[in-house]
């Protein structure tokens, strides 16, 4: 066994003693370059996001689902039903200890992704963070640091359209110049509805309800908007300069503390604006991304995208009131279904990241790009807090 995991099962055996049930005594595997390999993984949160999760993992061949944790115990009885020969527990710990883990994802709250996988990289263990990966500048500066000190495994980030091949080849369009000079990007996921998960005791409010609360999220920008900053960020090469915006509580009053509205521009290197605006008050469009080349334009929904080329400029000579001069009308592009075959975008990212393991190669989603991402939200939140223009800190360059 690797002295590493050792170290990290002797320091975490009374850990077992908070475990719903024990683990076994199978010797931890080691990993493998065979593409047969089965990379044994537990998850850590198994609330509507990681069930979500385990239901896909069941379908991927060569993975085994030998472990869940969850501190709620009705979600983690409904996560065995999902999973019913995986070991359960109520502390990640003890997870962590079980010794025929080769991995973990980790969907808990936002507020909890640094705590635990700080924990996954003591237990030498290979990580799946889901989106946002860190909540805050310094923490995931922090994270790093320990990274780069004490992790030799694979770290990806739960951002799964960038681990779509429709998005990737869209990237690749973009940056080979398919729709011209880039000017600006708008971006929406928008919804019409509280946001709310039913809550069977008010006790548990704000363990089921934490993106509703500061403590535990930032909300809408971190939960939804991320995934798109994640895609500029990609297509760009870059990270935002500078950040302004607006937020706040204007429609659901229930005590939330998270916005229930949010609008952000950043701006990119080149002189590229990027938009991305979060409604739960109106469903209109729901997800899209519309990138504005003088070429022609791209919108992406969720799983499809289409290429409208520019029209053209026709002018005639007419009489405007009397006065000779020049008019012109717009002949607009038509629309062309963008064809690209693809797995659909979290499955994908679950296949990439069994891939990943077992190729020992960095994921397209990391914990580089998944770290540009956690900064710009860190940015887009004091914008909308303060109303002031926030700059990239020379610090987030990693």
């Amino acid at each position: 066994m690797h002295n590493k995991r050792r170290k990290f099962l002797k320091q975490g055996a009374t850990a077992l003693s908070s475990a719903l049930v024990l683990p076994n005594l199978n010797r931890f595997a080691i990993i493998t370059n065979s593409p047969n390999e089965t990379v044994r993984i537990g998850v850590i949160g198994t609330g509507d996001r990681g069930q979500g999760l385990m239901k896909i993992l069941n379908q991927i061949q060569n993975i085994e689902l030998v472990a869940i944790c969850d501190t709620l115990p009705f979600r983690l009885e409904a996560a065995s039903n999902i999973a019913p020969k995986a070991k359960t527990y109520s502390d990640h710990k003890a997870l962590l200890n079980q010794k025929d883990l080769d991995a973990v994802i980790i969907s808990t709250p936002l507020s909890t992704h640094a705590a635990i996988a700080t924990d996954a990289i003591d237990a030498d263990v290979h990580i799946y963070c889901e989106k946002t990966m860190v909540k805050g500048d310094l923490d995931t500066l922090k994270l790093y640091d320990k990274l780069k000190r004490d992790h030799n495994k694979i770290f990806q980030t739960g951002h799964q359209y960038h681990s779509s091949r429709l998005y990737a080849h869209i990237v690749e369009m973009i940056q080979g110049g398919e729709i011209g000079v880039i000017s600006a990007v708008e971006a929406q996921w928008n919804r019409n509805g509280n946001w709310r998960r039913p809550v069977p005791d008010p006790k548990f409010e704000r363990q089921i309800n934490w993106r509703m609360y500061r403590e535990y999220s930032y909300g809408l920008t971190a939960e939804l908007s991320s995934h798109q900053i994640d895609f500029c960020n990609w297509f760009t090469a870059a990270h935002p300069d500078k950040v302004a915006g607006f937020g706040d509580v204007s429609y659901w009053k229930d005590g939330r503390e998270t916005y229930d509205n949010t609008h952000l521009i950043y701006t990119y290197p080149n002189g590229i604006k990027a938009s991305f605006t979060c409604l739960t008050s109106n469903a209109k469009d729901d997800y899209q991304i519309k990138v504005l080349g003088d070429k022609g334009t791209i919108i992406i929904d969720y799983q499809n995208a289409w290429k409208f080329p520019e029209g053209k400029y026709e002018k005639v000579i007419g009489d405007v009131d009397g006065v000779s001069g020049a008019t012109a009308s717009w002949t607009e592009g038509k629309g062309i279904p963008i064809e690209y075959g693809h797995t659909e975008p979290t499955r994908q990212a679950l296949e990439d990241f069994r891939s990943a393991i077992v190729k020992n190669k960095m994921p397209l989603s990391n914990f580089k790009s998944g770290a540009k991402t956690a900064f710009a939200v860190e940015m887009g939140i004091k914008a909308m807090d303060t109303q002031q223009v926030v700059q990239w800190d020379s610090k987030y360059t990693i």
